[in-house]
This record gives structure tokens, sequence and C-alpha cells, in this order.
């Protein structure tokens, strides 16, 4: 799943799984998350039986039956070597000189390093399998702490090589843009996804971040990689995989 699926317009800051989905969403992904996410915890529960009998009845031998264990991971922003999307497309707008500082620049977000979203996974499976800690259950996960996010980027930019974010966009006037954008955009769908979003401005621009005390305390979760280890394993893959 996504931390999105509780993302609306505000700033979030250390919420939990109690927070609910909001009334309307600014995307389509973020509402099409929060419809499978439901879809995917309705189902915990459901009987099985292995090689089910074709007249099977639901008084079939309770020795047979399986229950279906299911649970919702939700990693924020996952980050590090291999990154097909994110980063690689972050970089670029910023070498190009088309990424602007979205807001006050201050906003902290979540970010998932990928060896810590594959623990969460494994670490979940392993509970669901055995005790079933978790069963029917959301769970936000991320790094152990929030970072402001263009500092992040600033620092990934910085070793790199790369020259500092300048320029600046307040949050208004690109929610607005976004906005624009989106309209003009579904009057005329051959020009297909517009450049800027009015989810993506929300991300960009204000603070996502959440608590993992569920994860810890019901899996045992615990971020394997550091920020500052994850960072040098990043800058390394990027400096070979995409060269200034």
């Amino acid at each position: 799943s996504s931390p999105s699926v509780v993302f609306g317009r505000d700033s979030i800051a250390g919420g939990d799984e109690s927070l609910a989905f909001p009334e309307h969403y600014l995307a389509a992904y973020p509402e099409s998350k929060a419809v499978a996410e439901r879809m995917v915890l309705d189902a915990d529960g459901w009987e099985m039986v292995p090689n089910r009998p074709a007249d099977y009845r639901p008084d079939h031998s309770e020795a047979d039956v399986q229950h279906l264990r299911t649970c919702a991971l939700r990693p924020h922003l996952i980050w590090g070597p291999g990154d097909p999307h994110l980063l690689p497309r972050v970089i670029a707008a910023a070498r190009a000189g088309r990424l602007p500082i979205v807001g006050d620049g201050r906003n902290q977000v979540d970010i998932t390093y990928i060896d810590n979203a594959v623990e969460a996974h494994l670490l979940a499976a392993e509970a669901l399998r055995t005790s079933g800690a978790g069963a029917g259950k959301a769970y936000f996960i991320g790094d152990d702490e929030p970072v402001v996010l263009w500092d992040w980027l600033q620092e990934i930019l910085r070793r790199l090589g790369e020259k500092p974010l300048r320029r600046r966009l307040p949050y208004w006037l690109a929610m607005g843009l976004a906005g624009g954008m989106e309209a003009v955009h579904s009057l005329i769908p051959a020009l297909g996804e517009p450049r800027l979003t009015r989810f993506t401005v929300a991300q960009l621009g204000r603070s996502h971040w959440f608590s993992h005390r569920r994860a810890a305390a019901d899996f045992g979760y615990r971020a394997v990689v550091g920020p500052e280890e994850g960072l040098q394993r990043l800058v390394d893959w990027l400096r070979s995989a995409h060269p200034a």
C-alpha cells in the first residue's frame, strides 16, 4: 500500500494508523491504493481448503481448512540504488534547471531505504505465517527518522557535484498552476499527463511523516540500513548509472 491513502491537502507530522482516509483525494493514485488496501484487509480470515474437492461445503473437515492472513504495508518514498523512477527524474530535472523548491523548503517527509522496505515485508510475512500478528492491519513503514525533504535532495545534489537548487515556487502558486494544468489536460486528453499535478505539489511542499511503532511492536520492524550508509550507496550508484 502507500501512506498516500491517508494524505489529503494538509501536513501530517507523526501520524499513526488511526488516521482516517480523507473524504477527497487529489489524484487517482492514492484513491486506488485505498481501494486496494481495503480489499486486501477485508480478505483476512478467508477460508481456504487445499485441493478443494468439487463437492466442498462450508462444513468440510476443519483440519483441511486454512485461513488467509493479510496485512498492508505503507512504505513511504522508497529510495536507494536501482531506483528506475523517482530520484533519477528529480536529478535530471535539477540538472536541466526545471526543479524549483516548492513551498518554504522546511517540510519533513518519511523516506524508506529499499533494504528497510524489504526487511519490513519479510518480517510481516513471517509474523503472518507463524503467530498471525498483524493480520488484518495496516502499517506505516519508513526509515528511523524523517528528513527535511529539500535539504536531503540538496545533499544528494552536492555529493554528485551538481549546482544547488535556488529557484523557489510558493506553495499556493504551485497548487494553482497544477490545478490549471489538470483542468486543461482533462479537457484535452490527447495532451497526456500534466507536467505538474496538485498531488505532486502536496507531496513536495507539505510534511508527511508517520510513526512506525505499530510495526515495531507487532513484528519487530526496525531500519537495518541507516541514513548515511544508504545515502552513500545511492550516490555511488547514481555516479555510475546516471553520470552528468
